[in-house]
């Protein structure tokens, strides 16, 4: 079981992956694409690339839209696409494709890298930037949530750019560095081409022709890429989605990297020459989305009735990796709060509470997909014992993704990746937040966030935001928080470098940027 949100997958059909994975084992495949062998000659260039070099990578599938602002796991996001700003070690924000910045209480300009270009050629500049935040405002999903606080965007000259903003918000640069806001070909973007051709400024640009429609995407080394290139001279992504074809397919050398699950690593210890790469990058959590006035969730008791009801260590006992969490945050990073102890899972209170509410008759639809369905049918059972009748509807990958927390659904399963708490509650529980279809929220959680917002980066500011994620559980506007890891297998034996990505909290990822060819 999948516990985590997962994009649109695309298998190959059994009768087709062996064509498919045969086609990447000789020297080269239809289109001319060098392919690694046990002979192929690789020779570093002078550029630090392994000339011949290829990196086959299995993340199951392939994102449905590829536009900044769109749902896009980091592993095919994080190949063409950079972002303005990245994590260093210890969470510090360092320049990317933003070489460095001035930020106010009602500003931020960032000095943008210069020599940057897309990979249609168009160049990276102030304007570039723009189209890429407005478009990312635009777009529905709790990502637009963050870049609200932006009220408008001054282009002061090719390479510098000035966010207007609404108020204090120092975690912006933050946001900049994750999956929420790579950076587009603005000219891609206005063709409205970037949903299915990623343009980026990475070391590595989509090549459709060494493509495969649904089965592999290629991604060969940019000519004019602006900063240290990689070791690899391609990258292949492929869309394996069942665990034990792609595990075949990793000990029978056909790729070089999949995303796994625990229950298949004792097959990879057997064979050997494998190494395992853990990090913790998954968080999910329910969501009440009906709760505005007349909505099944409208009492703030029958949302902690519901709390009460679900049991989170039903799935931890199923799941090696899955740890039961009482809050989104963890212990030590800003947003966590001590006395949040979580709804720890009991009955008779959650009867207690439908009593107090009036026992209303509650029914109502939630969506599921093939990743979460299990779970979810766990948590409506749960749900259903104290009268909540909640009927899972299992949709596809891509429907799953534009309607589960659209507000057609009362209450919804989804990963948060929020870093900052900033960026948590401006995606789910502000009144105008993306993913608050409801559009309501107490005064008492507004004036905790407007303190917290005010406080910007004092001393206090912390303090304040674990008082934000107080007032969320206590009003039981989400709960049964659950974490867990990402499993990524490495063929040792071909690919050297691999480590836990500085980046955190983000799925199905590892440092391309460091993975070199094993002899090399």
């Amino acid at each position: 079981m999948k516990t985590h949100i997962r994009l649109a997958r695309t298998a190959i059909p059994a009768t087709a992956l062996a064509l498919v994975l045969a086609s990447c084992s000789g020297t080269s495949d239809e289109t001319g694409t060098p392919e690694p062998t046990s002979e192929t000659s690789e020779t570093a260039s002078a550029s630090g690339v392994v000339a011949g070099s290829v990196l086959r990578v299995n993340w199951g599938g392939f994102p449905e839209s590829w536009a900044p602002g769109a749902e896009m796991e980091a592993g095919y996001m994080r190949v063409p696409y950079e972002n303005l700003t990245q994590l260093g070690e210890g969470g510090a924000v360092e320049p990317m494709l933003a070489a460095s910045w001035e930020q106010t209480d009602t500003a931020l300009t960032l000095t943008l890298q210069d020599g940057v270009t897309f990979h249609d050629g168009t160049p990276f500049d102030a304007e570039a930037v723009k189209a890429n935040i407005e478009l990312i405002q635009s777009t529905p999903g709790p990502y637009a949530g963050p870049f609200q606080v932006i009220t408008s965007i001054d282009v002061v000259d090719d390479l510098t750019v000035t966010f207007n903003l609404a108020q204090p918000s120092p975690s912006l640069l933050t946001t900049l560095s994750t999956r929420a806001a790579p950076m587009a070909s603005p000219a891609a973007i206005e063709t409205g081409t970037i949903a299915q051709t990623p343009v980026g400024t990475g070391p590595w640009a989509y090549d459709e022709a060494a493509s495969i429609a649904g089965t592999r995407m290629a991604f060969v080394a940019y000519d004019g890429y602006w900063d240290e290139v990689p070791a690899y001279e391609t990258v292949q992504l492929f869309a394996i989605q069942e665990d034990n074809a792609a595990t075949t397919a990793m000990i029978n050398g056909e790729i070089d990297i999949t995303d796994s699950e625990v229950d298949q690593w004792s097959t990879f210890e057997g064979a050997g020459g494998f190494q395992l790469v853990t990090y913790p990058a998954i968080r999910n959590n329910p969501m009440f989305f009906d709760r505005g006035p007349g909505g099944l969730f409208e009492d703030v008791k029958v949302r902690q009735a519901a709390c009460y009801a679900i049991d989170t260590q039903v799935v931890a006992d199923l799941e090696p990796d899955v740890t039961v969490t009482t809050q989104h945050f963890a212990e030590g990073t800003p947003g966590y709060n001590p006395e949040v102890t979580g709804y720890t899972h009991d009955l008779a209170m959650a009867e207690s509470l439908m009593a107090e509410a009036g026992s209303p008759s509650i029914s109502g639809e939630m969506m599921s997909t093939v990743f979460n369905n299990k779970q979810i049918t766990i948590y409506a059972e749960q749900m259903g014992e104290i009268g909540i009748e909640i009927a899972v509807q299992e949709a596809p990958p891509p429907q799953y993704f534009s309607e589960w927390n659209s507000g057609k659904y009362p209450i919804g399963l989804g990963s948060n990746d929020e870093l900052t708490p900033y960026d948590w509650y401006a995606s789910w529980f502000a009144a105008d937040a993306p993913g608050n279809p409801s559009g309501v929220e107490s005064d008492e959680l507004k004036a905790a966030a407007d303190a917290a917002i005010a406080a910007g980066a004092s001393e206090e500011a912390d303090a304040l935001w674990a008082e934000v994620t107080k007032v969320i559980a206590d009003e039981a506007l989400t709960c049964a928080h659950i974490a867990s890891e990402e499993q990524v297998v490495v063929n040792s034996d071909n690919v050297t470098g691999a480590d836990v990505p500085s980046q955190p909290y983000e799925t199905v990822l590892i440092n391309y940027r460091d993975l070199r060819p094993a002899g090399e």
